[in-house]
């Protein structure tokens, strides 16, 4: 999953790289990069790629432009997951209003009709690649977090991998090959992984039959294995295990006790995996209420959020947290907490520091997000440096450090020396190593993308048309060729042929002017048979195809539509 990439560095990736069936590079500024040809793109552009299809997939059944997106992050993202995830919203041409978290979208969706009931709640939302656990009170319109936890190293890739990994060793034991090692293998191992999963959710076995997976010795070997899902339990019980820490530090941190929970909302594909709807069962002492979508939930809270900014929703406020501390380092390298964890947002936190030293002229502010008391255990977001302080003994000077969280959960940092006024800002951006000018440039080339993209297929969408026409054309005049004068019948023919010529072409532009003039043809040649046959108030092609003067579905924009009522489709499987 590429969401795991997001705003980490490589060197944080390591473990996650040899899972992966595509190649990943150590980019720029340490930053993991996905070769794709000859280039690399940023998890940034690859998201990018996701969200301009979701922008043309609304655009396309709204019939209006979208410029403005609301995004949701898994809960346990830091600052700077989240700065890359409004990055890419970026690139792709959307200005991101707000970013909120997973769970509180899912509870927003769920409480939406519930907001004249005081609830407290619990989502548990496992999706392909993070899992995150947050406590929520609604009651008067209010949603409010009490606490959030999570593990984003944790989620339905890794069910599918233990999977991988016992066909993998199956495969080793008998043949002496690693599958793992070859990428294409790999693929196919983890397609037949995830299929097994699902179908397990609802069987109590299943056959993986992978044909031709790997030749040994020159002879083409198969992977024919039978999983149950006990087996599969016991493959993912430590994963299982996983879960259940994050959860009772989410009940503890909430101050609520587990018995004045009112529901446990599941969301999320992997939650469909019925051990771990027991072991939820088991841990909250009720059964998970399915009273909302797994995979819309969290969709339809981004959604009702764009409401409540745009103040189409009404009477809904939403009170989020920040899923980490954050704080400076101070002196002995020790991690000092500004904003402690399950803070509500948007918060500023404002303290007062002083110089290690006599006379020092500057101080270092290194900014720092995690729960680890030394500062070098906790992620480093930023670093600046307030300068010019006027010479003074050690600890006189007064440097005030404000942490401005906004509603997004991104960090603002401003430090000001009291004495002389000196201020110095910092917005924590580019933190997953791309800057300004490299997002804009990854916008205008998604742009560039975008347009080519529309372009063709907007070719495809004539091409379709002009078959569909063409097909339609010598269907008619096999049915009412004899009906037409000659001149008329001639003038059909030539257009059909100019269009046949276009079609094989693919020439848009040539497709669009052959397709009018052969609309022209049979509009005169239509008007000619009704005349001929109007004194008796009939139509011969009534119903045989004509509309218009032009064969039905031909340039209306249908494709692949037949005037033969005996054609249907059929099942059918893409041999790759």
């Amino acid at each position: 999953s590429i969401k795991r990439f997001m705003g980490r560095r490589y060197d944080e990736v390591t473990n996650e790289l040899k899972n992966t069936a595509y190649e990943v590079e150590n980019g720029p500024n340490n930053t993991p990069r996905v070769r794709i040809g000859d280039r690399q793109y940023t998890p940034q552009e690859l998201s990018a790629l996701i969200l301009q299809k979701m922008k043309q997939t609304a655009e396309d059944y709204l019939g209006q432009t979208v410029t403005e997106a609301v995004i949701t992050v898994p809960a346990y993202f830091n600052d700077a997951q989240r700065q890359a995830t409004k990055e890419a919203g970026q690139i792709a041409g959307l200005d991101v209003k707000r970013i909120i978290n997973e769970p509180t979208a899912a509870a927003l969706a769920y409480g939406l009709d519930k907001t004249n009931q005081d609830m407290k709640i619990a989502v548990f939302d496992l999706g392909g690649g993070t899992f995150d656990i947050s406590i929520l009170e609604l009651g008067d319109g209010v949603f409010e977090v009490k606490s959030t936890d999570g593990d984003t190293h944790l989620g339905g890739d890794d069910f599918d991998q233990v999977i991988i990994n016992w066909l993998a060793e199956e495969f080793l034991n008998d043949e002496r090959i690693d599958l793992r090692k070859d990428p294409m293998a790999l693929q196919r191992l983890k397609e037949a992984a995830e299929k097994a999963k699902v179908e397990l959710s609802s069987s109590s076995s299943t056959e993986i039959n992978l044909p031709y997976i790997m030749p040994v010795d020159g002879i083409p070997k198969h992977l024919v294995r039978t999983l149950s899902r006990a087996k599969f339990e016991q493959l993912a019980d430590a994963l299982i295990q996983r879960m259940l820490e994050p959860c009772r530090r989410a009940i503890k941190n909430s101050g609520l006790a587990i018995t004045q929970l009112d529901e446990v909302i599941l969301v999320g594909g992997s939650t469909r995996i019925p051990r771990v709807q027991d072991e939820v069962e088991k841990l909250f002492g009720k059964k998970p209420s399915k009273g909302v979508n797994p995979d819309e939930a969290v969709a339809i809270g981004a959604a009702i959020q764009g409401g409540v900014l745009t103040g189409e929703v009404k009477d809904v406020l939403l009170l989020d947290v920040i899923p980490l501390s954050l704080g400076i380092e101070t002196m002995g390298g020790v991690f000092t907490k500004m904003v402690e964890a399950n803070t509500t947002i948007p918060s500023k936190k404002m303290e007062t520091y002083s110089t290690a030293s006599d006379n020092q002229p500057s101080v270092e502010i290194n900014i720092l997000q995690g729960e680890r008391p030394m500062a070098q255990q906790n992620r480093q977001l930023g670093r600046f440096i307030l300068s010019d302080i006027p010479p003074a003994p050690r600890g006189v000077p007064q440097i005030e450090v404000t942490f401005d969280v906004d509603a997004n959960g991104i960090l603002h940092v401003t430090a000001r020396d009291k004495g002389t006024g000196k201020e110095q800002k910092i917005r924590i951006e580019a933190s997953s190593g791309l800057t300004d000018a490299e997002i804009n440039r990854m916008r205008e080339e998604a742009k560039a993308n975008e347009t080519a993209d529309k372009a063709e297929r907007e070719k495809i969408e004539k091409v379709n048309q002009a078959d569909s026409m063409i097909f339609q054309t010598e269907k008619q005049l096999k049915d009412y060729g004899d009906k037409l004068s000659e001149g008329n019948k001639s003038a059909v023919e030539a257009g059909l042929a100019e269009l046949k010529t276009a079609h094989a072409t693919r020439d848009a532009d040539a497709i669009e002017a052959a397709m009018g003039k052969l609309n022209e043809a049979w509009a005169t040649a239509s008007t000619e048979m009704y005349n001929a046959t109007g004194a008796d108030g009939t139509n011969p092609m009534a119903g045989s195809g004509f509309e218009g003067g032009a064969p039905n579905g031909a340039g209306n924009g249908q494709q692949g539509q037949s005037a033969d009522s005996d054609v249907s489709d059929v099942p059918y499987e893409e041999v790759k």
